[in-house]
């Protein structure tokens, strides 16, 4: 799949098509998902700091839980729970309904012209969702830490700004960054592979979100313990 996108022809319509159904299309979800993470972990965070009256550290946490965490981890599993269903119930159904074949018998090939678009879309789209809900989650947790837990607004964003550095914002981007070729990866290939007719389809999407799910949270503790401890000085 990876050596199929340097190579022509180049589908941008379809690249296109894809990248607003995976972005766009995900975009609620995933912004519900940040808001409500975000103010329940605020309000957990400030009910436990009150105890040591560090009420005003909540928003370097904040940053440091979300940018670097649960911001990416989050949409990785909201994209992989709603995206690779779709994709692996779309390519398991055409290639039931022999779909596959017939683009075979035209000349095309069907990795690089369903995989390919795909897998460019995922590594677009899915850490740009990943930004969008850290900002969504930040947000949320600046309502209850002012409206909540009477942390002043200019003590909340000086202490979420300390954390906010090249460090952190670099964990928080290259977990999605491998997050979407995980999803792209898992999907495809219990699309291609599935078998069965219609029962072989149900059965390939739900083992696709499923390994999906779990190989986040894998690689997602794989880039915290290895690439954490090399940038252990920019965080």
């Amino acid at each position: 799949m990876v050596a199929l996108l340097f190579r022509r022809p180049f589908y941008f319509a379809e690249t296109l098509e894809q990248m607003y159904l995976i972005g766009v299309g995900s975009l609620f979800l995933v912004a519900l998902t940040g808001v409500f993470s975000g103010q329940g972990m605020a309000l957990a965070f400030a009910q436990e700091l009150a105890d040591f009256g560090a009420k005003d550290y909540i928003g370097r946490i904040m940053a440091m839980a979300i940018i670097r965490e649960l911001g990416p981890i989050l949409t990785g599993l909201m994209v992989a729970a709603r995206v690779a269903a779709g994709i692996t119930a779309e390519i398991g159904a055409m290639k039931s309904s022999n779909q596959l074949d017939a683009m075979m018998a035209f000349g095309i090939d069907p990795l690089k012209k369903i995989a390919g678009p795909r897998l460019i879309s995922l590594i677009i789209m899915v850490p740009v969702l990943t930004i969008v809900c850290d900002l969504i989650a930040i947000l949320g947790g600046w309502v209850v830490a002012v409206f909540i837990s009477h942390v002043t607004s200019t003590m909340y964003w000086a202490q979420l700004m300390v954390k906010i550095n090249f460090g952190n914002i670099f964990m928080g981007l290259i977990k999605p960054f491998c997050f979407s070729f995980v999803i792209a990866f898992i999907s495809c290939y219990a699309g291609f592979t599935s078998e069965g007719g219609t029962k072989g389809v149900g059965r390939a999407t739900t083992n696709s979100v499923m390994f999906s799910s779990i190989v986040i949270l894998i690689v997602n503790f794989i880039i915290t313990k290895f690439v954490g401890g090399w940038m252990k000085g920019y965080l």
